[in-house]
């Protein structure tokens, strides 16, 4: 298995220095012993509590890209502190990736308390996801009742495609014209591909209602 170590102390004195080289001694061994392929050692002298840190940030990368498969630390302290330590829990379990202790002397066991913590955030996060979706079903609806066919108007259609930079201002007059609202118009572009949010589409058809008023005035 593929791993990362990581070692952190929260200061910048002498003394938590030498305990950042033991943890890195240690959790080389610990790999060694337990069969890990070690692909990055990340050291980081961090507040626990604190989520922006360079090198955690660079765990969750590894992570993602799927360069690692697990982490490794000294104990569950050294991954973070309070709201840190969840989060980073939820972002790690979420990338498909295992923490092991040597504290544990295997994977990390979390407490009851902070189990239940995640599995809530599991399901909030599920919730979100399905009202983000129906939102961009109910804009697709709303516009299709108006007589907005996606197919004929969007030029090279990728339903589900990638990300255009530019929203279609085109589209945006006409379902605008049909009574869509800003929020609904976002949502039917976004099911078309395109990552527009109300707010840029509220701009866009501002700015072309200004262009327009300049044309006739």
């Amino acid at each position: 298995m593929k791993a990362i170590i990581y070692c952190r102390v929260s200061t910048q004195k002498e003394a938590q220095f030498s305990s950042l080289e033991r943890q890195k001694e240690e959790l080389i061994v610990f790999a060694d012993r337990n069969g890990f392929a070690v692909k990055r050692i990340i050291e980081e002298k961090h507040s626990g509590y604190e989520i922006d840190r360079e090198g955690i940030l660079e765990v969750l990368d590894l992570l993602k890209d799927g360069e690692a498969d697990a982490v490794l630390v000294s104990d569950e302290t050294r991954l973070g502190r309070g709201n840190a330590k969840i989060a980073l829990l939820h972002a790690i379990h979420k990338y498909a990736g295992k923490i092991y202790s040597i504290s544990d002397k295997g994977e990390l066991q979390i407490s009851e308390a902070d189990s239940m913590v995640l599995e809530i955030v599991g399901i909030v996060e599920e919730f979100q996801r399905k009202l983000h979706n129906l939102k961009i079903k109910r804009g697709m609806e709303n516009a299709v009742k108006k007589g907005y066919n996606p197919r004929k108007n969007l030029k090279n259609n990728t339903y589900g495609g990638r990300d255009r930079k530019e929203a279609p201002l085109e589209e945006i007059v006409r379902l605008r014209n049909m009574g869509l609202t800003f929020n609904d118009i976002a949502a039917t572009l976004k099911g078309f591909g395109y990552n527009v949010s109300k707010a840029t589409v509220h701009r866009r058809y501002k700015e072309f209602e200004e262009s327009q008023n300049q044309q006739h005035s």
